[in-house]
């Protein structure tokens, strides 16, 4: 799962607005809004922020080998 669709999912699952999860976070709406879009880049402290509320933080994660996923 993309952290895009991630964090829509568990904002959604909490029943937040993303204005309302700006607030919680202490970011700008229009971070969640690019955030929840797929920006591909982003501040990692601002995303720790917001993924912190709901119990997660980024962390490294082993690729898959991308000729056997075809």
């Amino acid at each position: 799962m993309r952290l895009n669709e991630f964090v829509k999912l568990k904002r959604h699952s909490v029943h937040l607005t993303q204005p309302e999860l700006a607030e919680k976070a202490g970011i700008g709406l229009r971070f969640i809004r690019e955030l929840e879009q797929g920006k591909e880049s982003l501040k990692l402290d601002k995303v720790n922020k917001v993924l912190n509320l709901f119990g997660f933080e980024v962390g490294a994660v082993e690729l898959k080998n991308r000729e056997n996923d075809r």
